[in-house]
């Protein structure tokens, strides 16, 4: 069984990022680390093929300036390759076009089964997965709590709010996880030892066929107008029991409507 698994190195979110002046995007000319939402997605990946007994685990990452920090976390979990795909063309890109990117790059290997994270945590559009299997014209399923494969069939608990759905779908499939599906391995230094030596196969768009002015800021389908900081929290009351302070509350309540 073979799964790719679509990972995005991003800015350490515990190091403040910066805004580019000009563009208004968050700057990435910096070290990047694997998305922690993509490691539950590697992680399940991993235990898939282990319980096939065959197959592997390869990952595929858009990137700014050839970055593989991030993907050598991945690749020290156990993924056996990856494939990274960076061009100067692709700055700007919306999801849309991150996901023509990914899908181009995922058809080179035909795998079983892709996963990925529900959405990023840098962009939180939660769109990227659905539009790579509109573009693979494959089944997709999102917020996965639970995956299991057996006879060519995804069976997958979908997370809603009432509980989860078992939805069962045809392989090949592409499937979106929850942060929690699994527990996230730690690389071992044997592992962060070998990650160094497995193949990483850099493309450009040239590489993947992408016309580039169909990514990147030439294809985006969205601007960034203004940037403005959030509202400061205002502080709350505080009600100090005079005998009277659940009657207090509850007005309070009704005020909001919540009664």
């Amino acid at each position: 069984m073979d799964v790719v698994v679509c990972v995005k190195q991003i800015p350490d979110p515990a190091d403040p990022g910066e805004l580019d002046a000009e563009t208004r995007t968050l700057r990435r000319d910096v070290k990047l680390i694997l998305d922690e939402s993509d490691s539950y997605g590697v992680e399940m990946a991993l235990q898939l093929v282990d319980s096939a007994g065959e197959g592997e685990v390869r990952l595929v990452s858009m990137v700014p300036n050839s970055e593989m920090s991030g993907l050598r976390t991945a690749l020290a979990m156990g993924a056996a390759s990856a494939v990274l795909v960076s061009d100067e063309a692709l700055a700007g890109s919306d999801a849309l076009s991150t996901a023509k990117v990914l899908a181009a790059a995922i058809r080179r290997s035909e795998p079983d089964l892709i996963l990925a994270a529900t959405e990023s945590s840098d962009g939180y559009t939660g769109t990227v997965p659905v539009q790579v299997a509109e573009l693979l014209g494959l089944p997709s399923v999102t917020f996965g709590r639970e995956v299991t494969v057996a006879d060519g069939v995804a069976t997958v608990k979908r997370q809603t709010e009432a509980g989860y759905d078992v939805v069962e779908c045809p392989l090949p499939a592409v499937v979106s996880v929850t942060a929690g599906v699994v527990e996230p391995r730690y690389p071992s230094f044997k592992g962060i030892m070998a990650a160094k030596n497995k193949p990483v196969d850099e493309l450009d768009l040239a590489g993947l066929g992408i016309d580039p002015t169909t990514v990147g800021w030439s294809g985006a389908r969205q601007e960034i107008v203004d940037v403005v900081d959030a509202a400061a929290r205002e502080s709350g009351e505080v009600v100090v029991d005079e005998g009277d302070a659940h009657e207090r509350i509850l007005a309070f309540m009704d005020e909001l409507k919540v009664l």
